[in-house]
């Protein structure tokens, strides 16, 4: 991959994650690729989510490309806490780190993540 390659990802991984964090699932959609869009409508996709979490996005990582595939894989890092904290547990444990695997495909030059549902 170019270093532009890699810095056009790492902003549609960013802009797609910022729009999680906001709980805009109708703007997470349009980060997914356009065979997962073909099957599955906006508004279905919107319904799948709930607001059982809130994260703050601390860093990201292109680890692996294959060019063959134009498959990317990235780590995202998020700090993830529950909305309703449930227990006295829940309330100490605070915000938890979470590495989290995509994976992101590369269609006429733009990235699109790869929906595993």
């Amino acid at each position: 991959m170019t270093p532009e390659q890699v810095k056009a990802l790492e902003t549609r991984v960013e802009e797609r994650w910022q729009a999680r964090i906001a709980h805009d699932w109708g703007k997470a959609w349009e980060y997914t690729s356009p065979a997962y869009r073909e099957v599955f409508p906006k508004q279905l996709y919107v319904k799948k989510f709930s607001y059982t979490a809130n994260w703050e996005l601390t860093g990201l990582e292109v680890t692996n490309y294959d060019p063959h595939a134009a498959v990317a894989s990235v780590v995202v890092r998020v700090m993830s806490m529950p909305t309703k904290q449930t227990s006295a547990a829940a309330k100490a444990l605070g915000a938890m780190p979470r590495e989290l695997h995509e994976r992101w495909i590369l269609v006429d030059g733009e990235w699109w993540f790869g929906a595993n549902y």
